[in-house]
């Protein structure tokens, strides 16, 4: 009884740390050029915002919907916080929304502006490291949309030979940590869109 206890549970061993392994492994590019209805930021680290910008200009959207923002914050404060510049012309087609406090809360915000505006597709822009989780949520909200994946490499998250930056490896493993509860845990029992205060550039999430 206790060798096979003690074997389950190097099995399950093995299993984390070969899924943490595959976790940190930074994603290829996105290869998928086909422009979609549109793209969705969620605020947090750096380069997300002037990310999804930039798929704009190349005109991979036509909406850009940034997801997380404290209600507080406007697009001229977005904008200044993150040191990016927005083109005039693209004003118009920028929309806020104020109501996600945490991930699962972008995914049902942005599911609820998709399905008014009737939206199909989108491209979801968020850190490299952060996207498992993400999709995870999206794909849960919005079964029947067309959810593309673009992650951010910031150059503040070392992403070769990471296990040798302690700031790094303590991210990486918090996210996996998330990423495993949200795996696990029933969809209906995990906190939706109220967890606390939302910013415009909250801690990395």
């Amino acid at each position: 009884m206790l060798r096979a206890a003690a074997m389950a549970g190097l099995a399950a061993a093995v299993l984390l740390l070969a899924g943490f392994v595959r976790f940190a492994t930074p994603p290829l590019a996105e290869n998928d050029a086909a422009p979609t209805d549109a793209i969705v930021v969620l605020t947090g680290a750096s380069l997300r915002l002037q990310s999804g910008i930039d798929l704009m200009r190349e005109g991979k959207g036509n909406v850009l919907f940034v997801s997380g923002v404290n209600r507080r914050v406007d697009l001229d404060d977005l904008v200044h916080s993150s040191g990016t510049e927005v083109p005039k012309w693209l004003i118009c087609c920028v929309v806020l929304g104020h109501d996600a406090r945490n991930t699962m809360g972008n995914a049902f915000e942005t599911a609820q502006w998709m399905r008014r505006r009737g939206y199909r597709s989108l491209r979801l822009v968020t850190s490299w490291y952060h996207m498992p989780r993400s999709l995870l949520d999206f794909r849960r909200a919005m079964p029947d949309l067309a959810i593309i994946p673009h992650p951010v490499f910031s150059d503040q998250i070392t992403r070769l030979r990471w296990w040798t930056r302690r700031a790094t490896a303590t991210l990486l493993i918090s996210e996996y940590a998330k990423y495993l509860a949200a795996l696990f845990l029933p969809f209906i029992d995990r906190p939706s869109l109220c967890d606390g205060p939302g910013t415009a550039a909250e801690a990395r999430r």
